[in-house]
Parts: C-alpha cells; sequence; structure tokens
C-alpha cells in the first residue's frame, strides 16, 4: 500500500523542496538559481503551497495565491516524472479545492493538455478547476 500525503508547506521545508527542483531540470532553473531561489522562497512563503510526499519522498507541490475571495490561483503544479500518471496531480487540486470551499479555483497554465485531460474548463487564457471532473 501506497501512502500519499499532501500537506503545508513551511520554513521547515524550504532545503528539501528546493532539492526537489533542482532534480528537474531546465524547466525549473530560474525558480532554483542563484538570482531565482530567493525570490521563489520569498514566493514560496508568501502563498498557499502544498507538499506532496509518497512514502515519505518529496515528489511534487502545488502553490496557490488566494485573490482575497475571488478565487485561487495555482500558479505552479509539479509531480516528478516517476509518479506521473498515478493521479497525483488531481489530488493536489482536489486538496487546493477542499480548503477553499465556495471559491473558485484557477490553473495559470502553460500544460493546457495537462489540465484539459483533467475536463476542466477554460476560461480565456486560464482553467477553472472542477473537483471530482
Amino acid at each position: 500500500m501506497v501512502d500519499v500525503v499532501i500537506r503545508r508547506y513551511g520554513p521547515a521545508d524550504e532545503q528539501a523542496f528546493f532539492a526537489m527542483l533542482e532534480g528537474e531540470g531546465d524547466d525549473w532553473r530560474e525558480y532554483v538559481g542563484p538570482a531565482g531561489r530567493p525570490a521563489y522562497a520569498r514566493a514560496m512563503r508568501s502563498s498557499i503551497a502544498y507538499l506532496l510526499l509518497v512514502d515519505g519522498e518529496l515528489c511534487g507541490y502545488a502553490r496557490c495565491r488566494d485573490d482575497d475571495g475571488f478565487g485561487v490561483y495555482v500558479h505552479d503544479l509539479l509531480v516528478r516524472g516517476p509518479h506521473r500518471g498515478r493521479h497525483l496531480g488531481r489530488a493536489l487540486m482536489e486538496r487546493v479545492c477542499a480548503d477553499a470551499p465556495g471559491q473558485t479555483v484557477y490553473v495559470m497554465s502553460d500544460v493546457d493538455p495537462y489540465y484539459e485531460k483533467l475536463g476542466y474548463a477554460r476560461a480565456g487564457s486560464i482553467f477553472v478547476v472542477t473537483p471530482g471532473a
């Protein structure tokens, strides 16, 4: 049986979090480089962020912002390659929705086919998340 835990990110997670991102290659380079890391560390601390752990291994995250009751915007979503295809990204999105009852959750996407596959409706250049879609 696989143990999947989704929990909120905290300051003590910073080192493990950036180690995970460093392993993700060029797509995440701007977040982990000398100029980007301090800025992204601040962004993580000021965001609603969730970590995904599978059997204790950090293997994904979601970073969101609450727009003062006008919606929650997911800015970043990552599930590491070896863990993809197991509905873990959907689980992260469902956790965001569960923690924002009554609010619309939007995704700021650069991977549109993934969100289309999940059944989320396009709203202009973003997607509206539908839990359980």
